[in-house]
C-alpha cells in the first residue's frame, strides 16, 4: 500500500505532506504530488508522530497465556499507537537460550506490531548458549536472588555484563538492591486484599533508597567493562541522577510518572508493582527529569495480570500493570495541556529508543525512514476505560484520566489500526530480522 498524508503536522510543528511506499517513508514536503493508486489521507493538520517503540513489555507467552498473548498485547500496542514492542525475558521458559528465543519467536509471530526479545541471565543461565541468537539486548539483569525471578549474584552479574560488552549488545538492567528493602514492613500490612489492601506497605517495602545504589553499582560494571548500560523503570530522581552521572541511559513508566503513594489507597493490590510507587514528591520530581531531558525514554514495563490475580492479598498479588496503549495517549494529553513539548513526546516514545538500540531506520518522520506512523487529532481527548482497552487482562490503573488515542495507526506503511479496531492480518517482524 502507500499513502499520502496531505497537511500533517509533526512534532516541531512544521506543516508537511508525507507520502509512503512499500512500508518506507519517500517524500517530507510541502507539496508532493500523489501517485495514481495512493490512498489519500486528509490529516488537516493533525499530529503525524513516528510510531512509539516501547522498549519494555510482557506479552506473556510462553507460559502464560491466560494473562497476555503476543495476539492481544500487540493489538494493545497498535491501539495505542506503539508500533515497535520489546518483550522482556522473564517467561516460562525464560528466553536465557538460543532454544528459548527461537520458541518465543515462533509465537510472535502473531503480533500485528514490529518485535524484539530480550535474552535474559538467570542462576541456571549457561553463558555459552545466551549469544548463539541474534538477541535484541542482553535483558533485564537484576542484582540479587531476591529481587525477582531473573535475579542474579554479583558474580555472575559482572560476567553477563562483560559478555554483553564484548558482543556489543546494550545491557537493560532492573536496578533494586534487595539488601536494602526494609523486611519490617511485613508487620505493618493490615491484611487486607485486592482493593482493600494497604498497598502502601509495598513501597515501604521495596524502599527508594535501593534503586539508586543499585544503579550506581550497575553503572560501575558498565564502566568496569566498557558496556553499554540501560537503567529499566527508573522510579525516583535519584535513580534518573544516578544513571546521569554514570553515563547510563534510563527509562522511566507511565506508572512512576502519572501515580505516587497518594493513590495507593484507591489501587490496592492493583497499584503493587517492582520497582513500587513513590512520594508524590519523588513523582513530581521524576516528571520534571522528564521534562528537562534527563530521561532517555519512557517504556511501559506493560505486566498484565488477570483480575483474579490481582484481588489476592498484598504479598500474594503478582506485581505488574498494563501500560503499552496509555502510554502515548497520557503523554499526548500533557502535551495538549502544555506541560510538555510534543518534540519531547516523540524522542521519549520513539526517537531515543532506535538511538539506543539501534534501529537505525525507526524513530523518525523522514525519507527512508519505516512507515510505522500514528495519525492524532489533539481535540479528541477522552477518559480512558479499562472496559475499552485491547489488553487481555481488561483494567488499567489510570482508569477514568484523560489520554489521546490514535485515528490510524501504521506499521512498515500499513494500517494496523484505524481508530475504532485492530485491522488486518498478524505482520509484525522482528526488528533483529
Amino acid at each position: 500500500m502507500s499513502m499520502l498524508f496531505r497537511d500533517a503536522r509533526l512534532a516541531d510543528r512544521r506543516i508537511r505532506d508525507v507520502r509512503t511506499e512499500s512500508g518506507r517513508i519517500v517524500a517530507v514536503d510541502r507539496a508532493v504530488d500523489a501517485a495514481d493508486d495512493d490512498q489519500v489521507v486528509a490529516a488537516d493538520e493533525r499530529l503525524l508522530l513516528p510510531g512509539a517503540i516501547d522498549a519494555h513489555v510482557h506479552f506473556r507467552e510462553p507460559g502464560h497465556a491466560h494473562k497476555e498473548t503476543w495476539t492481544t498485547g500487540s493489538q494493545s500496542a497498535a491501539a495505542g499507537g506503539v508500533t515497535t514492542a520489546v518483550d522482556q525475558p522473564n517467561t516460562t521458559p525464560p528466553t536465557i537460550s538460543g532454544d528459548a528465543f527461537d520458541e518465543k519467536a515462533s509465537l510472535a509471530a502473531e503480533s500485528h506490531v514490529d518485535f524484539g526479545i530480550n535474552g535474559g541471565v538467570t542462576p541456571e543461565w549457561n553463558p555459552d548458549s545466551l549469544f548463539d541468537r541474534p538477541l535484541f539486548a542482553l535483558g533485564e539483569v537484576f542484582l540479587a536472588d531476591s529481587t525477582g525471578d531473573m535475579g542474579i549474584e554479583a558474580d555472575l552479574f559482572a560476567e553477563a555484563v562483560q559478555l554483553a560488552a564484548d558482543a556489543d549488545v546494550v545491557v537493560t538492567v532492573h536496578a533494586e538492591d534487595a539488601d536494602l528493602f526494609d523486611e519490617s514492613a511485613r508487620e505493618r500490612d493490615a491484611g487486607g486484599v485486592g482493593r482493600d489492601a494497604d498497598a502502601d506497605v509495598w513501597s515501604q517495602y521495596r524502599r527508594a533508597e535501593a534503586e539508586a545504589a543499585a544503579v550506581e553499582r550497575a553503572v560501575d560494571v558498565g564502566a568496569d567493562t566498557g558496556a553499554d548500560i540501560h537503567i529499566a523503570h527508573t522510579s525516583t530522581p535519584e535513580g534518573v541522577d544516578a544513571a546521569v552521572a554514570g553515563g547510563a541511559t534510563c527509562e522511566v513508566t507511565p506508572h512512576h510518572l502519572f501515580l505516587s503513594r497518594e493513590d495507593a489507597t484507591e489501587l490496592g493490590t492493583y497499584g503493587r508493582m517492582n520497582p513500587p510507587l513513590r512520594s508524590e514528591e519523588r513523582r513530581a520530581a521524576l516528571w520534571q527529569r522528564l521534562v528537562d531531558g534527563d530521561v532517555d525514554i519512557v517504556a511501559t514495563d506493560h505486566a498484565p495480570h488477570t483480575v483474579e490475580e490481582k484481588e489476592a492479598g498484598l504479598w500474594d498479588a503478582p506485581s505488574g500493570v498494563p501500560g503499552v496503549e496509555t502510554m502515548l495517549p497520557l503523554l499526548l494529553e500533557r502535551a495538549r495541556q502544555g506541560d510538555l513539548s510534543y518534540e519531547r513526546v516523540r524522542d521519549v516514545t520513539s526517537t531515543n529508543a532506535a538511538e539506543i538500540f539501534d534501529l537505525p531506520r525507526k524513530g523518525r518522520v523522514a525519507e527512508g525512514y519505516d512507515a510505522d506512523l500514528v495519525l492524532v487529532d489533539l481535540d479528541a481527548s477522552r477518559a480512558i476505560r479499562g472496559e475499552d482497552l485491547h489488553s487481555k487482562c481488561r483494567w488499567t490503573p489510570f482508569e477514568g484520566r484523560e489520554g489521546v488515542f490514535p485515528d490510524l495507526t501504521l506499521v512498515g506503511g500499513e494500517v494496523v489500526f484505524d481508530g475504532d479496531e485492530v485491522v488486518g492480518d498478524p505482520a509484525g517482524e522482528n526488528v533483529r530480522r
